[in-house]
């Protein structure tokens, strides 16, 4: 037998998050991040309510929101669009696009979701950890149908591709860098319960949203 006729093995499937997952409809992809950006607005609820931090763009908008008078639903809006002209420049279109829709979705959908929901108690271990993990469950939605909350996420993956820095670790620095922030309007007790409760949207991500795992056979 010759070398040209021995069996290859076939490389893993590996898509990264600004690839749609493939055999979704346009339906699936609209519905999906209808869905995550829902999820999303309510984990803000949760997490503005007990005055809570996270990671991200949404971190650092609730932290000026704190801060400031300005609503949340437009200083995460503004905080994205320098995002949003990076992505455009180095990500591809459709990604771009679908992560505009749902940076947008969840700035009108905070806007609208405090005069739904009210909370008589909000336990804040509790708020601050769900909020963290619907959070995580939205952005795992919209990684899977090749959007993202912007931000971070795409500074990340540009610096793990131009300068060799591992996204996740990038990702990492900025996220603590933005709780630690938060010392300067939030009790120190709140400021390590943030810290903790960041922690949970990437440990949703690392356990859901592994390159391969979930590859079509």
């Amino acid at each position: 037998m010759t070398s040209s006729t021995l069996p290859t093995a076939t490389p893993p499937v590996v898509r990264s998050v600004t690839q749609a997952s493939p055999g979704h409809t346009m339906l699936e992809d609209v519905l999906a991040i209808l869905m995550a950006t829902i999820t999303l607005s309510l984990g803000v609820l949760l997490l503005k309510t007990t005055g809570a931090v996270t990671g991200g763009t949404a971190g650092l908008s609730l932290l000026i929101s704190y801060a400031t008078a300005l609503p949340f639903s437009v200083l995460f809006l503004l905080v994205n669009v320098p995002f949003f002209a990076l992505a455009f420049w180095k990500k591809r279109l459709a990604f771009t696009v679908r992560s505009i829709i749902s940076v947008s979705l969840v700035s009108l959908l905070s806007s609208i979701v405090p005069s739904l929901v009210s909370f008589e108690h909000l336990n804040p271990v509790y708020g601050t950890l769900v909020g963290n993990l619907l959070a995580g469950v939205g952005m795992l939605i919209l990684f899977r149908h090749g959007s993202s909350m912007g931000g971070f996420n795409v500074l990340a993956l540009l610096t793990q591709e131009k300068l060799g820095w591992r996204a996740g670790y990038v990702q990492m620095g900025l996220d603590v860098a933005v709780v630690l922030a938060a010392f300067a309007v939030a009790p120190p007790w709140m400021v390590l319960l943030s810290a903790l409760g960041a922690v949970v949207p990437n440990i949703v991500l690392a356990f859901n949203h592994r390159p391969g795992r979930y590859a079509p056979s």
